[in-house]
């Protein structure tokens, strides 16, 4: 029987370039999906299947590294953690909350932002972000911060539970106080006590408050991992419901914004009307690729839709840019959304869905499947693949649709002519690429907020029940492995420079043959 826990499940489930010009240097995972694409797959050899997490050191949540085995280091975190890694320039960054205090005199609930070193674990700094005071409707409690940056050589980019964007020094206050914002000390109180700041502290270099910039109502809590290109970040806002369900109280703020990486200053925003059709609320991560030599975005919206726009903002006459709409495909089919005339209440079983999970581009293609916050259980879904140079309107125009995938929160990995996507429900698909077909399904037998990443040959995804999964990765189902973390792994599994990275709710794992 299929499990659920459903810890927090509304405010977490908020929480790559197809060609060389954007292939991923050094072996590094510098932002969610590892490239622009966002497509889940890595280089990697010889990682292991035989993985022993380890002990706990004494009455301690410290592991006792001599009791594990494949494991080069574990670094505590807090006790809710849903921000997937990202591994760049040496450092780790992970998002939890405050339930493991790194500063004594900061205790409470907070959103926390850790770097570690990739080498051994050993802890560098971490954000503090106050939480907004609004409770389960923007901000949920004990969930921290959900999100993880993206990191462009000395800078790093960061949606915070407060729905801010931001910038940070990836050295932290180590080296200095960079840029034009000079108040970490006040930023991170939260009694208005200036926080004493000193080297394990983050360096802001601006902040960007989406709730005052563009006038956004977070649902549960912001989350979206940044898109850099160019000289832009491009974030979706979070914008959504209050906690009625019902009603939007910014229906005309923009779900999608451009903002200039070197300022923080708002450059363009999509006009789509998301927000006046949105479900629940805009959690999905933009993604970016290559059509007809031209760099494209896209991004699955909070009404359903996925949509492809130029990335370069169109000056309109009150000097606002605007994101120029290519295309949108309604990736919910007709009959989820009404039946006998009549529209179907959301979060019915057999209602629409938004899209949560991110757009994977790929070959000229996007794929990405539809599913709704898991507070509301399981549901009908559909996974779409979409051309990626379509124009105008596609609804009902996919280049092909499978409707055996439930609802979904899970982005997609895309390899050797073979799409891998888990959904809700516990179960992980692999599909044939150009059709569509269904080849197999693996039951996990528990819930999956995870997303599937492949590498070394082999397909991995972490379940609410703790376990990392491993199969091989091909037309045939191989189960590989299922290694018991102890606790359940919300965020997706990454390699970065031949280490796997898994983060449970309580414990960040590196993980690589030792022995």
């Amino acid at each position: 029987m299929k499990t659920t826990r459903m810890l927090m499940a509304g405010a977490a489930a908020a929480c790559a370039l197809h060609g060389p010009s954007f292939a991923r240097a050094g072996g590094d995972w510098p932002m969610w999906g590892g490239t622009p694409s966002r497509n889940m797959v890595a280089d990697a050899r010889d990682l292991p299947l035989e993985v022993v997490p380890g002990k706990p050191s004494g009455k301690t949540e410290e592991i006792d590294i001599a009791t594990t085995k494949n494991v080069r280091w574990v670094a505590k975190l807090g006790s809710q953690s849903y921000g997937t890694p990202t591994v760049a320039g040496g450092r780790v960054y992970v998002g939890t909350n405050n339930e493991s205090p790194r500063d004594p005199r900061q205790k409470g609930d907070r959103g926390i932002l850790m770097c570690f070193s990739e080498k051994d674990g050993t802890f560098l700094w971490q954000l503090i972000v106050p939480k907004l005071g609004a409770g389960k409707v923007s901000d949920w409690e004990y969930v921290g911060l959900c999100s993880a940056p993206t990191v462009e050589g000395d800078r790093a980019w960061l949606v915070t539970n407060r729905g801010e964007l931001l910038c940070l020094d990836v050295n932290g206050l180590a080296n200095g106080n960079d840029g034009p914002f000079k108040d970490e000390a006040t930023y991170m109180s939260a009694d208005g006590k200036p926080v004493e700041l000193g080297d394990r502290h983050a360096d802001i270099v601006w902040v960007m408050d989406m709730r005052k910039e563009v006038g956004t109502f977070p649902h549960n809590v912001s989350s979206c991992f940044p898109l850099v290109h160019g000289g832009r970040v491009y974030v979706a806002t979070s914008n959504g419901v209050d906690w009625s369900h019902k009603n939007v109280p910014a229906p005309f703020a923009p779900a999608l914004i451009a903002v200039d990486k070197a300022t923080g200053q708002l450059v363009g925003e999509e006009a789509s009307g998301v927000t006046e059709r949105v479900l629940h609320a805009s959690w999905s991560s933009p993604s970016l690729g290559e059509v007809g030599g031209q760099p494209m975005l896209f991004w699955g919206g909070g009404d359903g839709f996925c949509y492809g726009f130029k990335p370069d903002p169109v000056k309109g006459a009150d000097g606002l840019g605007t994101l120029e709409e290519v295309w949108r495909c309604d990736c919910n089919p007709p009959e989820y959304r009404a039946k006998g005339g009549q529209p179907i209440k959301y979060a019915t079983f057999d209602g629409p869905s938004e899209i949560i999970a991110t757009a994977v581009f790929d070959k000229g293609r996007v794929y990405v499947g539809i599913g709704q916050d898991p507070e509301h259980g399981d549901g009908v879904g559909m996974f779409s693949c979409i051309a990626a140079d379509s124009r105008g309107d596609v609804s009902g125009k996919a280049l092909w649709t499978n409707r055996e995938i439930g609802r979904s929160i899970s982005t997609a990995s895309v390899h050797d002519g073979l799409v891998y996507v888990a959904e809700y429900d516990g179960d992980i698909h692999c599909l044939d690429a150009e059709t569509g077909k269904s080849l197999w399904v693996h039951p996990t037998e528990s819930r999956i907020w995870s997303s599937t990443l492949v590498a070394d040959g082999k397909v991995f995804l972490g379940d609410e029940d703790g376990e990392l999964i491993v199969l091989a990765a091909g037309r045939e189902k191989k189960p590989l492995a299922s290694i018991e973390f102890g606790a359940p792994i919300y965020s997706s599994p990454v390699v970065a420079n031949g280490v796997l990275y898994v983060c449970t709710q309580t414990h960040l794992f590196a993980v690589a043959k030792t022995r």
